[in-house]
């Protein structure tokens, strides 16, 4: 099935926002960076210049469109390609007609592939050999990150644009559009109250298709007039752009993690609201949340951690949507609290230790002596009973004699973290005291 073909087949059956796709450059709303006067995708559209590119992009922000304004406006030939419905086996046979049309009648041909993250690496490799001859140029258009579900090597070929949610300003100017345009609603006379186009341009979140049908479905039970309960009733719920397996999910979370670091509650609230409506697993944020506590807030204030497992008890015990309120509350606690990230610092210093000095020797004076040959051999001797000391400080060194003086855990001057800091610095003064009253003492 041609897809151009399919876009100018102005028929009522279709929806509305494939009835109200654009014809020309000029009629795309939105996306100015990419194919405003000047830009550099508009220049190359109109020179018929264009290379194998990459659209990347949220649903309903045109990739689909201006692939077919781009075959309207080139002198290439257009075909498209769904990676959902066909396979390598298709496409041959497309670039073997592209090929035809190349060497007999001297045109190119435009292949667009519709949701080309939905091939997997191999099938993506099946374009490579086309592409590097010019058999085809290639346009795919995705709304995952192509970094991460683009074979490379078809990647370095292709220049990728990023395609933009549209504004509530652009929503609005295609619903008006759609309400006047005779191959939209313009041969019913409909009158939308402003209120109801603001609700809408506002609710679709940038994605140019729901806006569309959702007008239309509102329009089909309206009495010439639509109003903002016809668009509420018709709206229901718009779906959050939030693919718990894909690259926005990473976004969300890190978003989140990111506000609580920074001591921003209200962003850390709103980003949390965002992960549950769109479904996210509650544990999955309360896990988070245990992690951030440990990692980023630690012996600032210790309880952090108690408050995040009790929240995530807490979510496991009540569920949803009541367990909201445990996680909000965490949440709240989290992003307030003093932050030390001292203690994640020190495991990793002590881990690359670890891995590159290997497993030194246990000094001999902490070693466990639960045998005679042991006690004769000097396991334990010298081993001083911290709460045989003043204060329970010892002064030897429990570190292999390589790491003597080694410091990996450096708490800062705040709450419980300053007492540490204080026994640190108490612990030294004690063994320098010890050195010089005692130089022989075991160390």
């Amino acid at each position: 099935m041609d897809l151009f073909a399919a876009s100018v087949d102005k028929t009522v059956a279709a929806p509305l926002a494939e009835r109200m796709r654009p014809a020309s450059l000029d009629d795309m709303v939105g996306q100015q960076h990419l194919i405003g006067e000047g830009k550099i995708l508009r220049r190359l559209i109109e020179a018929d210049q264009l290379s194998s590119v990459i659209f990347w992009g949220p649903p309903g922000t045109g990739k689909t469109s201006l692939a077919q304004v781009i075959a309207a406006t080139t002198k290439c030939r257009f075909e498209s390609f769904s990676a959902v419905l066909q396979g390598v086996k298709e496409v041959r046979a497309l670039v073997a007609k592209a090929r035809e049309e190349r060497n007999y009648h001297g045109r190119r041909t435009l292949l667009f592939v519709d949701e080309i993250h939905r091939f997997n690496k191999a099938q993506q490799d099946a374009f490579l050999p086309w592409v590097e001859r010019g058999d085809v140029i290639l346009i795919g258009a995705t709304t995952e990150n192509p970094s991460f579900e683009v074979n490379s090597a078809l990647l370095s070929r292709s220049q990728v644009f990023v395609l933009e949610p549209l504004d509530s300003a652009d929503i609005k100017c295609l619903l008006q559009r759609a309400l006047g345009h005779p191959d939209g609603l313009g041969r019913r006379n409909l009158q939308v109250d402003e209120d109801a186009f603001d609700l809408l341009s506002e609710q679709a979140h940038g994605d140019a298709r729901i806006a569309l049908n959702t007008l239309e479905m509102a329009a089909a039970t309206a009495a010439g007039q639509v109003t903002r309960t016809d668009i509420e009733d018709a709206m229901q719920k718009a779906p959050l752009l939030y693919d718990k397996g894909a690259e926005e999910h990473y976004n969300v979370i890190s978003a989140f993690i990111k506000s609580m670091r920074g001591s921003d509650v209200d962003a850390a609230v709103y980003w949390l609201a965002r992960m549950i409506e769109a479904g996210e697993d509650p544990l999955f944020i309360a896990r988070r949340m245990v992690i951030f506590a440990a990692e980023d807030v630690g012996n600032a204030d210790p309880r952090g951690l108690q408050i995040a497992l009790a929240a995530q008890q807490a979510v496991h015990f009540v569920g949803m949507p009541e367990g909201r309120i445990p996680l909000a509350q965490a949440v709240t606690y989290l992003a307030t609290a003093p932050k030390s990230n001292a203690a994640y610092k020190a495991i990793g210093a002590a881990q690359a230790e670890v891995r590159r000095s290997g497993a030194l020797p246990v000094p001999a004076h902490i070693r466990n002596a639960p045998t005679k040959l042991m006690k004769d051999l000097g396991y334990g001797k010298g081993y001083e009973y911290a709460h045989d000391q003043p204060d329970a400080i010892v002064t030897h060194s429990h570190l292999p004699e390589d790491l003597q003086g080694a410091r990996y855990y450096r708490p800062r001057q705040s709450g419980y973290e300053q007492h540490i800091r204080e026994r640190q610095a108490h612990r030294a003064e004690l063994a320098r005291s010890r050195d010089k009253t005692d130089p022989d003492t075991e160390s």
